[in-house]
């Protein structure tokens, strides 16, 4: 699926002090994006804080990126969670005319078994109408998707695409990507990972820090698709401070603290998480004025 080579970013929810959503803000991010030269927009993935959002909310952050997008960019929309049966409720009543495909992550906290997680994905894929990207983030779901889990399901459904696999762990990429169908893409849900996924023939990558520099993020995910492996690295390693430093207090709160930086939006993050501390922020603060200076 053509659409969803390259960059993509898993959008932030933007809120204000009072813990509303920052709808202004959540258009200023996605132009930003746009202007950046990312190849398409996630909304509503776990970056988003799509757990503490009202369904009003959601709705209102859909709207709001679509309209914003106005059709420039593919959309891809995070419909996931740990209750199977509301999953797929919500995939039978939500309006996904305007994606190009659904995210839904591994089940989290109940730790179920790979059968779980296959019939997990099993029941998604029935009742969901558009191609489905599955999503393998250990470090939040507790639970790690085995190869062999993901290569049965690449095999057993067709509407089945892709993952955006974000173990973080290079052997297990390159064990998906020797064994997987030819038109299923592997995509990196891990910054620091996504260069040596799309060397190894990977489709690219879904980024947070990539939201924040969409235009350099985006230059080093293509050069790296192009085989183009010495100036990926470069790129690579002028941007991997940012990749730690963003994920040092969690996420989002270290992405926000450089959209505050940039002036787009507040770092406001709601609980139980908490904005990046002070010295997080001067870190993360001088990692984007001096990138952005080498960069001029």
């Amino acid at each position: 699926m053509n659409s969803l080579q390259g960059t993509g970013v898993a959008l932030i929810t933007p809120f204000n002090d009072d813990f509303s959503v920052d709808f202004l803000g959540l258009k200023r991010v996605v132009e930003h994006n746009i202007i950046g030269g990312v190849d398409y927009l996630v909304v509503l993935g776990t970056t988003a804080e799509t757990a503490t959002l009202t369904e009003a909310e959601k709705k209102q952050v859909i709207e709001t990126v679509i309209i914003t997008n106005a059709g420039r960019l593919p959309l891809v929309l995070g419909v996931g969670g740990n209750n199977t049966a509301k999953v797929v409720q919500e995939l039978n009543t939500i309006d996904l005319s305007a994606f190009v495909a659904i995210l839904s992550v591994s089940p989290y906290y109940n730790r179920p078994t790979q059968e779980g997680i296959y019939q997990h994905f099993k029941a998604i894929s029935t009742a969901s109408p558009k191609p489905i990207i599955i999503y393998n983030v250990p470090g939040r779901t507790g639970s790690n998707m085995l190869p062999a889990t993901t290569l049965r399901l690449a095999n057993d459904f067709e509407n089945i695409i892709a993952i955006k696999e974000a173990c973080g762990d290079m052997l297990q990429i390159n064990e998906i990507l020797e064994s997987k169908p030819t038109d299923f893409l592997v995509i990196s849900g891990d910054d620091a990972t996504a260069l040596p996924t799309v060397l190894a023939g990977g489709a690219g990558v879904i980024s947070v820090i990539g939201q924040g520099l969409p235009s350099e993020f985006s230059k080093m995910i293509h050069l790296g698709m192009e085989q183009k492996t010495a100036e990926a690295y470069e790129m690579h390693h002028r941007l991997e401070d940012g990749m730690h430093l963003i994920f040092e207090e969690g996420n989002p709160a270290g992405i926000k603290a450089i959209f505050e930086f940039l002036g787009i939006c507040s770092a406001q993050v709601r609980l139980p998480l908490v904005k990046a501390s002070d010295a997080l922020k001067a870190k993360l603060n001088f990692f984007v004025k001096n990138f952005n200076s080498v960069s001029v």
